[in-house]
């Protein structure tokens, strides 16, 4: 039987990267998958994609158009997803945004923008399934970063993001334990995605200070990521809660 057979799981971020190469997985592996992103014409391609795989495995698809850092939004979400599946075994809190400042530099604005959506659409999704999660003795995956355990040069709002997710996660996974459900943090880094491609930097950056979060086995695809995500998701993670796991090619060996 598919490992994911009769699961349901939503997934935030699924309109490219790491949250499509996931909902594709999940797809080949029978789940039923709520897949969200606030890019309507990729998370199009995505359930394109994934309906295809979904025909040899039985898996379900839907999605929505979601702006996780609005909260009548993300409430509307997750409700959906009860209302078109019936139930919720685990939230993938992948949704992220990035961008470079120099610090003394860095607009108020564009320092909400990045907290609202990493770290605010984060809570405001897991606080809407948690009670749907306890029913399931579920599991929440969420997708921080090794920028969130070592400096990022010029990307403090993101780091910041990343590290408070951490922490949110391990909150989650002691105030919750003795309820049966799960939370897990993963740290990425080097994975081939759009936020990893060339991005707009502050005038007289020092690219070097960039390199000490690079993978020293150059950079993989996002289904490494996803691999992870569907293995902390899944029955074979059944006792690892609490935990930050990195996927970073010895960035931080």
């Amino acid at each position: 039987m598919p490992r994911f057979q009769n699961q349901v799981l939503l997934l935030t971020g699924a309109a490219s990267g790491i949250g499509r190469a996931t909902t594709l997985k999940l797809a080949a592996e029978g789940a039923s998958v709520f897949a969200t992103d606030v890019v309507a014409e990729g998370l199009e391609e995505t359930l394109k994609l994934a309906n295809a795989a979904a025909a040899s495995s039985g898996a379900r698809l839907e999605s929505r158009v979601t702006d996780i850092s609005d909260e009548a939004d993300a409430q509307a979400s997750v409700a959906a997803c009860l209302e078109t599946f019936g139930r919720l075994d685990t939230l993938c809190n992948n949704a992220g945004v990035i961008g470079y400042r120099h610090t003394h530099e860095m607009e108020f604005d564009f320092w909400r923008k990045i907290l609202s959506v990493n770290l605010d659409g984060t809570f405001l999704m897991t606080r809407e399934a948690i009670p749907h999660l306890l029913e399931t003795k579920g599991a929440i995956v969420n997708i921080g970063s090794t920028a969130g355990l070592s400096g990022l040069a010029y990307g403090a709002a993101y780091s910041a993001s990343k590290g408070a997710i951490h922490a949110f996660t391990r909150a989650i996974a002691v105030e919750y334990a003795d309820q049966g459900l799960r939370a897990n943090s993963i740290s990425p880094a080097s994975i081939e995605t759009g936020m990893t491609r060339p991005q707009a930097m502050p005038e007289g950056a020092n690219f070097s200070l960039l390199q000490r979060l690079s993978s020293l086995h150059g950079a993989t695809g996002p289904e490494a990521v996803a691999d992870l995500i569907l293995f902390l998701a899944s029955e074979d993670a059944r006792h690892i809660s609490g935990e930050e796991i990195r996927i970073d090619g010895a960035a931080l060996a």
